[in-house]
């Protein structure tokens, strides 16, 4: 079993900028991706980036391509989410994710992952 603690979260101004972390414990051999959902009250959880473990490809949801990175370290296991050009709409839940496997064209898709965070709130204020 993968356990995983997400950090970084907290309270921002919009136009400003925050680095999520995501640290992955446990069986952690054979990771496949890991990756980045939100959630904000009301909404469903929505898909924000993904990392290939093996090739570092990288996938991002429309609303946040291009203000939003994702990394991967794999000496320290972790993934790390740098938001800039932050929005009041991007506020949520930010939660990591973990799998061992994945279909083609699945990475976007929550229910290929096994392992889930506990999360970490993020506030933009306009």
């Amino acid at each position: 079993q993968v356990q995983l603690v997400e950090s970084g979260g907290g309270l921002v101004q919009a136009g400003g900028s925050l680095r999520l972390s995501c640290a992955a414990s446990g069986r952690t051999f054979g990771t496949a991706a890991m990756a980045w959902f939100r959630q904000a009250p009301g909404k469903e959880r929505e898909f924000v980036a993904s990392i290939d473990w093996s090739s570092g490809y990288t996938f991002y949801g429309k609303s946040v391509k291009g203000r939003f990175t994702i990394s991967r370290d794999g000496a320290k296991k972790t993934a790390d989410l740098q938001m800039n050009s932050l929005k009041p709409e991007d506020t949520a839940v930010y939660t990591c994710a973990w799998t061992g496997s994945y279909m083609s064209h699945s990475i976007y898709n929550g229910n290929s992952y096994n392992s889930w965070g506990q999360g970490t709130q993020v506030t933009v204020s306009s």
